[in-house]
């Protein structure tokens, strides 16, 4: 199973292109293409990110259009064709929403994913949130959170094992016993979910020491405190350099380690995984902004 090795401190993006949310695109996205989601994507690979992640959105609803857009590409499809732009960056969904999905066909998906990709899969659930979407979907919202506690169990055990109820799939996930299972969401439910079910979290924007402390005191409790856990915090968007145009005041710039600096300052104790973001006008821009985390940033923030 894919874990982050103990005393070290990994990052990883959420994709660019691949959602073009109208709260958060840059106008260069809008005009990208398959080849330079591609690219982007081969730069994190060569660039050490330990994980590269796609988003998961079925239908938005027009009222939501003007600020959701509706530009999401299918999660584990991305995932896969972006299996065979790489040789060694996890593929990791962020987050996939359960209870759209019968488990065993999460199961298929995940397990058919990390087969291909030769083990690089990582299970990122959350619950969803766009109630029009459920409703679409002929799926109760109210009961989402619960919908994710009643097939966890169900999945996981589909990953683990060949046969469940007398069903069988193949083929079988390379990990073992499986991929790892990350659970999405800030939310105090989402962070019992984490530490009841989960091999890591994954916060739905920056973490804090009390989110951090109340997940290890759960994980206490139900006497997984010893297990790997990743725990993940969001950074603010990130530009290695003097910028010479207008990132915005809530984005870190400057040297390398002035970044560093920046953001181990609002990282809380626990946290072994950084998800990045950057600002660029390009596809070459943003490019070259991974690759220079990589090589002068990353290395400041690698000992947790």
């Amino acid at each position: 199973m894919i874990e982050i090795p103990a005393g070290t401190r990994v990052y990883g993006i959420q994709l660019p292109i691949q959602s073009k949310s109208r709260t958060f695109v840059a106008e260069w996205e809008l005009s990208a293409t398959p080849d330079d989601l591609a690219r982007v994507t081969r730069t994190a690979d060569a660039a050490g990110f330990f994980y590269v992640a796609v988003c998961d959105h079925i239908a938005i609803p027009e009222s939501l259009a003007s600020t959701m857009g509706t530009y999401w590409q299918d999660c584990i499809a991305t995932l896969s064709w972006l299996a065979a732009q790489t040789e060694r960056t996890a593929l990791l969904s962020h987050a996939y929403v359960l209870p759209y999905r019968d488990p065993l066909v999460a199961a298929k998906e995940f397990s058919t994913l990390d087969y291909l990709s030769g083990g690089r899969a990582i299970v990122g659930i959350g619950a969803g949130h766009v109630e029009a979407e459920f409703n679409a979907l002929g799926i109760d919202h109210a009961r989402r959170g619960k919908l994710v506690e009643e097939k966890l169990p169900v999945l996981i055990e589909a990953l683990e094992h060949e046969f469940v109820n007398g069903l069988g799939a193949q083929p079988r996930p390379v990990q073992t016993p499986r991929p790892p299972v990350w659970i999405a969401g800030s939310s105090p439910a989402a962070i019992r979910r984490a530490a009841t079910f989960g091999d890591g979290w994954l916060p739905q924007g920056p973490s804090n020491a009390e989110m951090v402390a109340k997940l290890q005191a759960m994980r206490e409790e139900h006497g997984r405190a010893d297990r790997p856990m990743m725990i993940g915090h969001i950074t603010p968007f990130l530009y290695v350099g003097n910028p010479g145009w207008d990132v915005g005041d809530d984005t870190l710039s400057g040297t390398p380690g002035d970044i560093a600096e920046r953001i181990l300052a609002d990282t809380a104790d626990g946290v072994n995984q950084l998800q990045v973001r950057f600002k660029s006008r390009s596809c070459e821009e943003q490019c070259d902004q991974m690759a220079a985390f990589g090589a002068e940033v990353a290395p400041i923030l690698a000992t947790a």
